[in-house]
């Protein structure tokens, strides 16, 4: 197998253009092979992409905060459990942290591991000399399981950690617990209990604030609290109610339970029935590794069964309460018996069983060797290739499995002999764990590769977009916003450049992009290199706003369109050539009646509506504001 090598470079990049790694400007960046995310700044407030309104509705339901100092073997902070759902988190690593040395610090999701959850992509660089003093936000899913983050930046590989992630998290309890009941007891054929019966409750509050109490009600004499297994000896039929209650003081609805008890048999002269079973593990010749466990039952349905007894390897009879372990080695005889109420002794019944001691629990580790082979030069390196054979040995339990990790690019099965031939210094770790689980510490052989291949580009690409375009005051781009995208890789070369706007797909870019449709956009972007390496995505969000031509200089900027003497609480847009909608309907014009004026307003309103400037529901309202005015009357 071969196996090409890895680099991740760190570089710093002061720009007033957005450069992939997506990092405000002035940001230090970190151009690694990390998987894309996006993140934006946290904001004050509501960005321009967003109204309050809309802001308020897309918040998440929790928010999980994450610091990061001048360390670079741990987090400040980080939370260990969360709820499943919506989530914001929150990436800070600045002064206010504890980071006054200018460091790099990412926050990154662990995704292609079986052991933890991979349904999140989250990538989020922060420094704190970048123009957002290190502070970001994302919004994510979170789903039931465990997620690992970590530290992407070389030479940071400690800071790392995993958050618990649970269905409801902790929130309120509001379910009740639930109780279920099990009778224990002798039966006769008519399903009733021989001289007693005994009621077992448990309770279980599942995720919840757990169990506070368990309480019963026997024949309707009042609840009391449960300690203990309910013996019911009296004969008769019996009715049993119980409920439980949990911490936060929910109460389950109360389950019923009826028991029929009846006097023993007078009569009973057929002795119980009593059966045996010996269980443990079994080696190939059938007798029982390290122990063997004996469990009895009996049953009588006339009078009941009184008790159980056994003698083990003739040291005579004992009462039977509970499965009897054997654990001496050599060969074994139970005898056993059972006695019911009415004195009817069962013949006794025997079980032979042999025990052996278990093998020695294997606590050593796999020995573990390498040989390296190649031709190699006066100094000792190896020729355009080396091939490095791994061997492992273990005595106790076997091999399990081999791995081997080149150069620090993780853990990797080893299946067959590791050929190196990239050009090079090389370190070749090498472990080995067997099927006790017992795994060796880790040895390395370090390699030397001269005349070998290059190195491969490894390295991503680094793009920048600018947005170009007389803009107001509000920073929106007046009639036309122009985006011009750069790209460059000092390897093996750009190989295409691509964007997409808004939600649509990514498409080749050949030249400025120019955005002439008013609203809010969000513009993405990315290069490729001819070695197949692709930038993070980074986003440029900008506002578009129609024409500068303003057609109502004088205009009505009330909040809500006031009618006369009427406010029809409709908001008072901008239509988008600098009137308002109260600008449109005029109210002040000298109308020469009052239904020229309400048809007028019908017009306005329909028109508006049709270019989706208001909603159906408020032309209406705009309508019969203009119905009830004293305009034109």
């Amino acid at each position: 197998m071969r196996h090409k090598l890895s680099r991740l470079l760190a570089a710093a990049a002061v720009s007033a253009l957005v450069a992939v790694p997506l990092a405000p400007a002035g940001a230090v960046e970190y151009a690694g092979e990390i998987t894309p995310a996006s993140a934006t700044p946290v904001a004050d407030g509501p960005s321009k992409e967003e109204s309050p309104k809309e802001s308020a509705t897309q918040a998440a339901d929790q928010v999980l905060t994450f610091t990061a100092s001048a360390s670079v073997s741990a987090y400040a902070s980080a939370p260990t459990t969360a709820a499943a759902g919506p989530t914001t988190i929150v990436f800070e690593n600045s002064t206010a942290t504890g980071n006054n040395i200018g460091m790099s610090h990412t926050l990154t999701f662990e995704t292609g591991s079986s052991e933890y959850n991979d349904d999140v992509t989250l990538d989020i660089l922060a420094n704190p000399l970048d123009a957002n003093g290190g502070r970001y936000e994302a919004e994510v899913d979170l789903t039931p399981g465990t997620y690992r983050y970590f530290c992407a930046i070389p030479g940071h590989g400690t800071m790392s950690g995993e958050i618990v992630v649970t269905e409801g998290g902790g929130g309120e309890d509001t379910t009740a617990p639930t109780v279920t009941a099990q009778v224990a007891g002798d039966q006769n054929d008519d399903g009733a209990y021989i001289g007693s019966a005994s009621v077992s409750l448990a309770a279980d509050d599942g995720d919840g604030s757990g169990v506070e109490s368990v309480e019963y009600d026997l024949d309707g004499a009042g609840y009391t609290p449960y300690t203990a297994p309910i013996v019911l000896d009296e004969p008769g039929e019996h009715m049993l109610e119980y409920r439980a209650t949990d911490v936060a003081g929910n109460v389950s609805e109360p389950e019923m339970l009826h028991v029929t008890v009846v006097e023993p048999d007078g009569d009973d002269t057929t002795p119980p029935v009593v059966t045996a079973e010996v269980t443990g593990d079994l080696d190939p010749d059938g007798a029982y590794v390290g122990s063997a466990t004996l469990n009895l039952t009996a049953r009588d349905p006339g009078s009941g069964v009184a008790g159980i007894e056994y003698d083990l390897d003739g040291a005579g009879w004992a009462a039977y309460t509970e499965p009897v372990v054997v654990d001496a080695p050599g060969e074994h005889t139970v005898t056993y018996r059972a006695t019911d109420n009415a004195g009817n002794v069962a013949e006794p019944g025997s079980a032979t069983f042999t025990v052996v001691e278990a093998p020695p629990v294997d606590e050593t580790a796999p020995t573990v060797t390498t040989q390296v082979t190649g031709e190699q030069d006066d100094d000792g390196a190896y020729i355009a290739s080396a091939t490095v054979a791994i061997l492992a040995e273990d005595e106790g339990s076997g091999v399990e499995s081999v791995e081997y990790e080149l150069d620090g690019d993780g853990w990797t099965d080893y299946t067959d002999a590791v050929v190196v031939d990239v050009t090079g210094a090389h370190t070749v770790r090498y472990r080995a764990t067997d099927a006790a689980g017992n795994t060796s510490e880790p040895g390395s052989v370090e390699l030397v590769i001269v005349d070998g291949q290059d190195p491969p580009d490894t390295t991503q690409p680094i793009a920048s977009a600018q947005v170009d375009g007389d803009q107001d005051d509000e920073g929106a781009y007046l009639g036309t916003a122009t985006v011009t995208i750069t790209a460059r890789d000092d390897q093996s070369g750009v190989a295409f450049i691509e964007y997409a706007l808004g939600d649509t797909a990514f498409r080749e870019y050949t030249g400025p992009v120019e955005i002439t449709e008013p609203g809010s956009h969000a513009f993405a972007y990315r290069a490729t290199d001819n070695a197949g390496n692709v930038t993070r995505t980074g986003t440029l969000r900008f506002d578009v706003a129609r024409g500068a031509i303003d057609a109502c200089p004088v205009s009505d900027e009330r909040p809500t369109v006031v009618i006369g003497n009427k406010d029809s609480k409709v908001t008072n847009y901008d239509t988008g050539n600098g009137c308002t909608v109260a600008d449109l309907i005029d109210a002040d014009g000298g109308w020469v009646s009052h239904s020229a004026f309400v048809s007028h307003v019908t017009q306005v309103a329909d028109q508006l509506d049709d270019v989706d400037v208001i909603t159906p529901q408020e032309a209406t309202k705009l309508i019969r504001a203009a119905r009830q005015s004293d305009v034109g009357r």
